[in-house]
């Protein structure tokens, strides 16, 4: 495609970075980079589960969101509560992404808590989130599969999640702050790498959008997501972690 925005192709991501063990004290944590957005992921480990869990053989992935007061171009209050609808709305989205490709009883009875923080927001933080969270979640997952406190990987697949949307009837992926508040249609895709969704979100911003401009997004929300299942697979082999 010859259309181009900040220097990118209308098909081109962001450049994505994934900086591993970013806390340290964090069963996993990773800090991922998309673009000028930046989302801190951490894991803790509880040996428990909430109580209504209590009597089955499984464990339970929950997830919090939130965006420090400076992460945006106006300070932003924090939400101790986490009251705000778009925080519950975006960490049930993570939770619930991270829970449909893992086997809960390999967890055993252990809820995994996931936090993603978000440092820097330049759009993209939901979807930055997911993918982030699942390579913290894998660190996790592989040393209480070392450690002997697990019986098997429970991962059943990948997750990686991007934004598209379309702004002067172009499809655009990967949109930036500058974008995303300008297009027409706002769309959040997460997906398996074996081509299985999860969750799209798509929302027409004062317009409307046909099945095909639909599909179109779709497309090429997959495109834009291989090289991130290739990223999140090169984060795992580099702290020799295999993934096939």
């Amino acid at each position: 495609m010859s259309y181009t925005r900040s220097g990118r192709a209308a098909d081109e991501l962001r450049v994505h970075k994934l900086i591993p063990d970013f806390a340290p004290a964090a069963e996993g944590s990773v800090l991922i980079e998309t673009g000028n957005t930046r989302v801190l992921c951490t894991i803790t480990v509880e040996e428990k589960v909430p109580s209504w869990l209590a009597e089955q053989n499984k464990g339970w992935i929950t997830a919090e969101y939130g965006m420090l007061p400076r992460s945006t171009q106006v300070r932003s209050k924090r939400d101790y509560q986490r009251t705000a609808g778009r925080t519950h709305e975006i960490q049930r989205l993570i939770g619930r992404s991270l829970r449909a490709i893992t086997d809960l009883s390999a967890l055993g009875q252990r809820k995994i808590i996931v936090d993603c923080d978000v440092i820097q927001a330049d759009a993209g933080t939901r979807t930055a989130a997911v993918t982030g969270a699942w390579v913290a979640l894998a660190f996790a997952c592989d040393k209480l599969l070392r450690n002997g406190k697990i019986p098997r990987w429970p991962l059943r697949e990948q997750v990686a999640a991007v934004s598209l949307g379309l702004l002067n009837d172009k499809v655009l992926l990967d949109m930036d702050y500058p974008e995303d508040a300008a297009a027409s249609v706002d769309l959040n895709l997460v997906m398996t790498n074996n081509n299985r969704l999860i969750e799209v979100q798509g929302t027409g911003e004062e317009a409307t959008f046909d099945r095909k401009e639909l599909d179109a997004m779709l497309d090429l929300g997959w495109q834009g997501l291989q090289p991130l299942f290739e990223l999140q697979r090169q984060a795992l082999a580099d702290k020799g972690i295999s993934w096939s």
